[in-house]
């Protein structure tokens, strides 16, 4: 069984500077147009991001998925399961919402705004259609809160007690895993595949699919047999 205070302690490390960014990124919307406020997060590019960004967003067409195979080598495929269910969950409803929505991608956009000249990153396969929301977004924040929730699930254990050090370094782990769930999302931006509103309903999407599929099958999910938690 797992200490229920423990694990929410936990959880809200994570889950409120998530909320925080919501919130900064809401303001933002709500105070610029959509093609300003894309040149204003767009408009700085070196060699280094453009090379970061080029490869750190391809984790989220297939090596996140590899990543969630591991468990299956500890004999732990309910946590595979986990992932991969909340994966192909946000997925369905992900791209409902963009067959749905079908908005144009940023290339698209900024033709009828010759007064500005989007950065673009060579060697990057530009995209046209159904930009809302974003895959990408929605992958990485499915894989990093599918991994919070696990972490938490087995730090929170009851009978386990843990010194201040230990406890530092699983709460930084946890704001590490939202920072590159972050950066995942951004890198959509950076790349000009996305607005800043695409990633924002795709990010939310994955954050709350893994706590929705948790709360709903967390007993064959990751419980042990004959074990709830209380």
């Amino acid at each position: 069984m797992i200490n229920k205070q423990v694990f929410i302690r936990a959880l809200l490390i994570y889950v409120i500077p998530y909320l925080v960014l919501l919130v900064v990124i809401l303001g933002l919307l709500c105070c610029y147009p959509k093609p300003e406020l894309h040149m204003l997060l767009n408009s700085r590019h070196s060699a280094f991001q453009d090379t970061f960004f080029k490869y750190y967003t391809l984790l989220a067409e297939w090596p996140l998925y590899l990543l969630a195979l591991l468990p299956l080598f500890w004999k732990k495929g309910k946590i595979t399961l986990f992932f991969a269910v909340s994966e192909l969950t946000g997925g369905v409803f992900l791209q409902l919402l963009k067959h749905t929505i079908c908005i144009d991608r940023p290339v698209c956009l900024f033709e009828h705004y010759p007064q500005w000249v989007l950065p673009l990153v060579e060697g990057v396969d530009m995209h046209h259609s159904n930009s809302f929301p974003s895959g990408h977004a929605s992958t990485f924040f499915v894989f990093c809160t599918c991994c919070v929730i696990v972490l938490t699930y087995f730090y929170s254990r009851k009978g386990k007690s843990y010194d201040l050090k230990t406890r530092l370094l699983f709460d930084l782990s946890l704001l590490v895993l939202l920072v590159l769930a972050a950066l995942g999302a951004y890198s959509r931006v950076y790349l000009s595949q996305h607005f800043l509103s695409d990633v924002y309903v795709g990010g939310i999407i994955g954050f709350v699919t893994p706590f929705l599929i948790f709360y709903l099958f967390r007993k064959k999910f990751l419980k042990p047999k004959k074990q709830e938690i209380k």
